[in-house]
């Protein structure tokens, strides 16, 4: 065994990847963190559930020892922990990166050390991590474009973008800007971030509308913040045929304002948690991408193989597809649902896209608190 241990140590002193067959004894479970960047929103507390209950299911529970560290909005502080993580024995790291390239070089270091890195939803461009996502340049492009087709190539736009820096955020905002470009009628008169959080996307959409007031705002193009933006139109005093067209994120609340006015099949309406016929169409990063991370990561300890890139297909609901789960089982999201009560969803900006094939063993009650299905 000595020469195998010479070799290894040869072969990081050089900076080459050496790889080995994982070894698991049947009684020891595999080291993995979870490093967060961004936490202030619904969707991250939501992929967290998601990823937890993931560890915590019948299928994984012997195999995962999970622990969760948070980085905040600071590229510096990830690397420190990622390097942490590292020191402490780390198998696996399933990281929502902050910067698609800051990491890059903790990431090669810890592929060095035969640590698995597979990111989700945000990219690592270090070619030896592995990505979870979905294609965020076509989810700017389709719903940039559904805007201008809503209004006819014609009007003012306001864009509330995302976390600054992320891949997710450039390549949405990258992609909706390009599709806006080619139609001299369609001019952004006002953009700020909104951070994916409803609170934030209130605040910049606030102050952009002391400026410009809504009579001159036609359109919205929101990662996140379609339901906050329709309640304040309501609060505006806007009536339900006039609300802005918007094109956003796939929140609950947001779905349940794009029902036909007065759907008497909703429960628990209030206020502007309500049908109102929004017109809309909601997109989102699907919040169990951290989930699947997860999965991979342990299937990659395991030896098997696994593609560098999984992409998701984009979530899409339209006005004529907004369909209601009517009895707020998880499962009924493999029948086409998109929606759920608001008696069941208490919080309007949770993320509805929560069901997969690749993730049975989470759900509904492992994105509102953490608790797998299996």
């Amino acid at each position: 065994m000595r020469w195998i241990h010479a070799l290894v140590a040869m072969a990081l002193a050089c900076g080459i990847a050496f790889t080995m067959p994982a070894v698991h004894a049947a009684n020891k479970k595999y080291k993995i963190f979870l490093s967060m960047s961004y936490i202030g929103n619904d969707w991250q507390a939501e992929a967290e559930n998601m990823v937890k209950a993931m560890a915590a299911s019948k299928e994984y529970r012997n195999k995962v020892d999970l622990k969760v560290q948070v980085a905040g909005p600071n590229a510096q502080r990830q690397i420190q922990q990622i390097n942490a993580m590292v020191q402490q024995g780390a198998q696996a790291i399933v990281v929502y990166p902050i910067s698609p390239t800051a990491l890059n070089q903790v990431v090669r270091n810890a592929c060095r050390r035969h640590v698995a890195i597979i990111a989700y939803d945000s990219e690592i461009t270090e070619k030896c991590a592995y990505n979870v996502h979905i294609d965020q340049l076509q989810a700017g492009r389709v719903t940039a474009q559904w805007l201008v087709k809503k209004l006819h190539g014609k009007g003012n736009v306001v864009m509330i973008t995302g976390v600054p820096g992320t891949s997710v955020d450039t390549d949405r905002t990258k992609a909706a800007k390009e599709v806006f470009a080619k139609y001299p009628g369609i001019h952004i008169i006002a953009s700020a971030p909104g951070m994916w959080s409803q609170a934030v996307a209130r605040t910049a959409l606030t102050k952009i509308v002391t400026t410009h007031p809504w009579k001159d705002i036609n359109g919205l193009w929101m990662q996140v913040g379609c339901y906050t933006a329709n309640s304040m139109e309501k609060q505006a005093g806007i009536p339900d045929s006039k609300l802005r067209a918007c094109a956003g994120e796939g929140s609950n609340g947001h779905r349940i304002q794009m029902l036909p006015v007065g759907d008497k099949t909703v429960k628990g309406a209030h206020d502007t948690y309500r049908p109102m016929g929004a017109p809309s169409i909601s997109y989102a990063s699907p919040p169990y991408s951290g989930a699947l991370a997860l999965k991979l990561a342990v299937q990659i300890l395991e030896g098997k193989k696994v593609p560098k890139l999984t992409k998701l297909p984009l979530p899409l609901v339209t006005n004529a597809s907004v369909k209601l789960c009517q009895k707020g089982a998880w499962m009924e999201m493999e029948a086409g649902c998109n929606v759920f009560q608001p008696a069941i969803i208490s919080n309007p900006g949770w993320f509805a896209s929560i069901y997969s094939p690749q993730t049975p063993e989470v759900g509904l009650q492992a994105a509102l608190h953490g608790t797998p299905e299996q």
